[in-house]
């Protein structure tokens, strides 16, 4: 198929998974009722309009942004650095975000309290606490590396240092959890499990927002990729500036990366799978096409996986134990792939 027929194609997927996961769920909404809410009218049941508003739609647009994010992120982090199995997690930015949260609840106890002049102090509740936590884990990150660029001129060298970086960063927290509490370290297993669901209806405009900005930054460096898949001597010639992308990558990265992980967790494996199943479906390397490809297969994906999470009864099957069902299998493809 030609790439726009495969972007269409794309796109209508993405509308029938938001409205499937606006209707079905533990409680299954009729489409008419779901319909009547959103154009500003009341259901049948004043409780369908609480599940609707305040849970299915934050949490279908949360699975939307964070899955085009977190796929866009693994696609330049695969083209700059020439690897197909890099990923968002590769340099350690998400490693940097679980410490800021395992600072939050493990050595904090899930509270972080601020004196302030006005009113006689501010008290972040848990949520918040981790999602502040969290973003500010993967900008110091993100931080250290762009100042590392300045003297580190070598990828490879930049990709080692991610992965020393995620080690360290691991090696913290698994000391944060053997002082911490049993209640405090089956908090931080949970958020590592990963959920769409955290984030509210008024923290989803931050949430968008950040994200839209990381895409845009993003978005602006199409023609420097495409000009890298033909080696950086070439990118070179053609007026690249290699220092200025590279600040660029790490930006866009440690953005989306940073929000992602914040709201949502650690989530797995759609930011490594996500760009391969992206360049399968529309066949070409051109950045112009496959960008565009990758997030609207990252959030379809995305929207699938949030789907089977919260479609038994009584129950929300946490979000890192569905997503390696769509992820494994593509990257055993590529690897085997490679190899013959």
């Amino acid at each position: 198929m030609k790439p726009r027929t495969v972007l269409s194609w794309l796109g209508m997927s993405i509308v029938v998974l938001f409205v499937c996961n606006l209707v079905f769920g533990s409680v299954n909404i009729p489409f008419g009722q779901v319909v009547r809410v959103l154009t500003g009218g009341e259901a049948d049941k004043s409780t369908w309009n609480f599940i609707i508003l305040q849970s299915r739609l934050p949490q279908t647009l949360t699975a939307t942004f964070c899955g085009a994010s977190l796929a866009l992120c693994g696609l330049m982090l695969q083209t700059f650095f020439r690897n197909p199995l890099a990923g968002p997690s590769v340099l350690g930015i998400s490693n940097g975000a679980s410490l800021g949260v395992a600072i939050v609840m493990l050595a904090l106890g899930g509270v972080v309290g601020a004196g302030g002049e006005m009113g006689g102090g501010l008290a972040l509740g848990g949520s918040v606490s981790v999602v502040l936590g969290a973003f500010v884990g993967a900008v110091a990150i993100t931080l250290l590396y762009l100042v590392v660029t300045r003297f580190v001129k070598n990828n490879l060298v930049l990709l080692i240092l991610g992965i020393m970086v995620g080690y360290l960063t691991s090696s913290v927290v698994t000391l944060l959890n053997f002082f911490a509490t049993v209640e405090n370290v089956h908090s931080y297993v949970s958020w590592g499990m990963g959920s769409f669901s955290n984030v509210s209806l008024g923290q989803l405009p931050l949430m968008c927002s950040i994200s839209l900005l990381g895409i845009v930054l993003a978005l602006l460096q199409t023609k420097a990729f495409n000009a890298l898949l033909l080696g950086e001597e070439y990118a070179l010639n053609l007026g690249i500036n290699l220092s200025q992308v590279r600040r660029f990558v790490l930006l866009s990265t440690g953005i989306l990366t940073a929000v992602t992980t914040a709201f949502c967790g650690p989530v797995s494996f759609i930011g490594l799978a996500v760009p391969h199943i992206a360049r399968m479906l529309i066949r070409t390397s051109d950045h112009k096409v496959l960008m565009p490809a990758t997030m609207l297969c990252g959030a379809a994906i995305a929207m699938l996986c949030n789907l089977i999470c919260v479609m038994p009864q009584q129950m929300i099957i946490p979000l890192n134990a569905v997503t390696p069902i769509f992820g494994a299998p593509v990257i055993i493809y590529i690897i085997l792939r490679k190899r013959k």
